[in-house]
């Protein structure tokens, strides 16, 4: 159940982030290996997608709830409440550019939401 599905360095290198089997997204120091917060947990299902925002400020999580989630990278916070209204099982999550939206994909459906207000 803790299998990993998903790794991706932050913008700047420093941190990598990790979502998996286990429901939680994971945040790393990129040099020591260690864990730079403590497990981000929220979604009730497995996460097979994340992104980082281009500022490396947020991270972006996408599960097979059928929510995706915003992480502040600082506080291991939720950024947003949850982000509703996929009907099938979520795949792939991305901050635009800009870091202005976000994109989240399921079988039938893609999304663009407001990456302040959702």
């Amino acid at each position: 159940e803790d299998e990993i599905t998903s790794v991706s360095f932050s913008p700047d290198g420093s941190k990598i982030v990790s979502v998996s089997l286990d429901k939680t997204v994971r945040v790393w120091d990129a040099i020591t290996g260690q864990a730079a917060l403590p497990p981000l947990e929220g979604h009730k299902e497995r996460i097979y997608s994340l992104s980082f925002s281009p500022d490396g400020s947020k991270i972006v999580s996408g599960s097979w709830d059928e929510t995706v989630r915003v992480w502040d990278v600082i506080t291991g916070q939720a950024a947003l409440p949850p982000l509703e209204g996929h009907e099938h099982l979520l795949y792939p999550v991305f901050f635009s550019p800009d870091g202005s939206k976000i994109v989240s994909g399921d079988g039938n459906t893609v999304r663009v939401w407001d990456a302040v207000t959702g």
